[in-house]
């Protein structure tokens, strides 16, 4: 009596070899596409420029104006990044069938995961190091020195992954990436001018700060500007302290939510 040969199966790579491949697609994709690359990385560096032009004065302790808009800029660049760049791609990929293709094929979705994750770093430390290029060079900007560099990479890393969870969920509410765009930006833009990015968090009226105070881009700022302004600026904020302890807690807890939401609201599918 022969028995039968087992039927063939597919041979799939190492998980860590499909995560690599499908990271260097969304990198590849990423810089392949100009409006991206322009509104994500070019238009903080634009705004850095002209603020840092036509604002440049004085705040008192020696700290000009560039000093304490680095912080928000760059803030904001990360949220470009992250929540923006996540909803409209997400949405767009959504809407032209590209998600249904990937959740149909042997790549495992967590891949799919890691790669807008790999995409979010990449572009946020790209965003990082021009940004700090540009203000060195052209405006003198004082960079975080001694342990402030550990504070600014977990302000940032902490800031950039609510922002990627809260941007991964917001892409469910669109039909499409035109639909994101129109939705996502000008919030993205209102909660930039509330959070202290333009202007001094100080000079912003109260109920604002409130608001602002809600949303993760309003705590990465001022953790940010710890390291970027001198201890006698902290007397500024609302609580007279840079409170990094909350900061650290509230982008946690965004992470949280924002994973919940995630769970919760995904699809791979387009509605209809």
């Amino acid at each position: 009596m022969t028995t039968a040969a087992p039927a063939d199966r597919t041979v799939l790579p190492p998980l860590a070899s499909v995560y690599r491949s499908r990271s260097a697609v969304e990198l590849k994709e990423f810089f392949r596409q100009r409006e991206s690359v322009v509104f994500t990385l070019l238009l903080p560096v634009l705004l850095l420029v002209v603020f840092g032009a036509v604002l440049d004065f004085d705040l008192g302790s020696g700290v000009t104006f560039t000093q304490y808009f680095m912080a928000g800029i760059i803030a904001a660049g990360i949220l470009g990044a992250s929540l923006q760049n996540m909803a409209i791609s997400i949405a767009t990929e959504r809407s032209d069938g590209t998600l249904k293709h990937l959740a149909g094929t042997p790549m495992p979705r967590s891949a799919y995961f890691v790669g807008k994750v790999v995409q979010v770093l990449a572009v946020s430390v790209a965003s990082i190091v021009v940004l700090l290029l540009v203000g060195v060079v052209f405006y003198d900007i004082d960079l975080p020195s001694g342990t402030d560099w550990l504070t600014f990479a977990w302000v940032a890393g902490l800031g950039a992954a609510a922002c990627t969870l809260l941007g991964i969920a917001v892409s469910s509410l669109a039909k499409n990436g035109r639909s994101a765009s129109a939705t996502v930006t000008p919030f993205a833009l209102l909660l930039q001018f509330i959070s202290g990015v333009f202007f001094q968090f100080s000079e912003i009226p109260s109920w604002m700060q409130t608001i602002a105070s809600l949303f993760p881009l309003k705590w990465m700022a001022q953790g940010l500007r710890s390291v970027f302004l001198p201890d006698a600026l902290a007397a500024d904020e609302p609580a007279g302290s840079w409170e990094l302890g909350r900061v650290a807690l509230v982008l946690a807890a965004w992470c949280v939510v924002g994973l919940v939401l995630c769970v919760r609201t995904f699809r791979w599918h387009d509605r209809g």
